[in-house]
């Protein structure tokens, strides 16, 4: 944790689920750590965990949960992707759907192939073998640029800002289709004016939303971990998409910001996104999950309902290299086998 993440802006104020029949996860215990001054005396313990009461949606495949279980609705169907660097095969993957307007976690122990995956499916990196395709539409071989336009886009688990760029500035790089960026228009301002006032309220209301409002001037490299990890997210949404990848969202930020983000992610499923997801705390998988596909040694291994999956055979076998009948989030040390978490 680095000393800018000790000084963060509040957490974000809880918003209320809309009526429905759903499954109201229990937040019992927290996924809150100490927060250190520069001396590492504890200065607060914050309860950190989803303001919201999560609705869960676990009825999204059309058979049991099994690896390349097909969804009733999926947004992203990929096949037979395969990436090797040199002689190890780091994707070998069958079958992948991700459903539509739900939250899949992508899990797996180190080494994976999860941020491979992800690379391929939003277009930063290419697949020796394979097809997948978006919304009906094939995005393989497409560069990320493009499958940014038709509504995917992905931030990354490092941060990187544009330090000489103020934060609305940063913000306002993120929308598609700037009039102004074009060689003939940028001669006549009046062309590209209005279209630059639409984009500036934009950002505003994501900076707003995002707690970073009051950061809008500043430079980019003036903000926390935890706060470039907001910037990032928020700018990505400048692109009003569909379909948001998150390459472990949590790493690195200060459990004060956390709870920030965590919200943040929820709502992106209640505007109508879906989202996939990298991340290696399995207490908060179980709770903001509907969906949760497993990983090991580039294979899919096992999908599922979040509680059921932890408690998968093939799941404990993929941390530890053997059986053993557990649930793996006892295993990772994250929450004693009632679901209490381990402080």
């Amino acid at each position: 944790m680095s000393s800018n993440d000790q000084t963060s802006t509040p957490a974000d104020e809880p918003w209320t689920e809309p009526e429905g029949e759903a499954e109201v996860v229990d937040h019992t215990g927290d996924f809150g750590d100490p927060v250190l001054d520069e001396q590492g005396e504890v200065v607060e313990t914050l309860e950190v965990e989803p303001t919201v009461d999560v609705h869960h949606d676990y009825d999204l495949a059309t058979g049991p949960a099994a690896p390349g279980v097909p969804k009733k609705d999926p947004i992203l169907v990929a096949d037979n992707i395969s990436r090797s660097f040199g002689g190890i095969k780091a994707v070998d993957v069958e079958h992948l759907e991700i459903p539509r307007n739900a939250i899949t976690a992508l899990i797996g122990p180190n080494g994976a192939g999860k941020t491979t995956l992800f690379n391929l499916l939003s277009g930063f990196d290419q697949p020796d073998t394979g097809e997948w395709s978006f919304n009906g539409r094939s995005l393989a071989g497409i560069p990320a640029w493009k499958a940014a336009r038709r509504g995917q886009v992905r931030t990354f688990q490092l941060t990187k800002v544009l330090q000489r760029l103020t934060v609305l500035e940063s913000m306002k790089l993120g929308a598609t289709g700037q009039k102004g960026e074009r060689f003939l228009a940028s001669v006549f301002p009046f062309l590209w004016r209005s279209q630059e006032k639409e984009i500036e309220v934009r950002a505003l209301e994501l900076l707003k939303k995002f707690k970073l409002y009051d950061k809008r001037a500043d430079f980019s490299a003036a903000l926390s971990g935890g706060q470039r990890k907001l910037l990032e997210m928020a700018r990505a949404l400048m692109t009003d998409p569909e379909f948001v990848l998150l390459d472990e969202p949590m790493a690195g930020v200060n459990p004060a910001l956390v709870q920030s983000l965590l919200d943040h992610v929820i709502n992106l499923k209640k505007e109508g996104m879906t989202v996939l997801f990298v991340e290696h705390d399995m207490h908060m998988v179980r709770h903001i999950a509907d969906w949760v596909v497993v990983m090991a040694e580039g294979r899919i291994v096992a999908e599922g309902p979040p509680r059921e999956v932890m408690q998968d055979p093939a799941v404990v076998d993929a941390y530890l290299g053997s059986h053993l009948d557990a649930d793996i989030g006892v295993i990772t040390g994250r929450y004693d086998e009632e679901g209490r978490r381990i402080s």
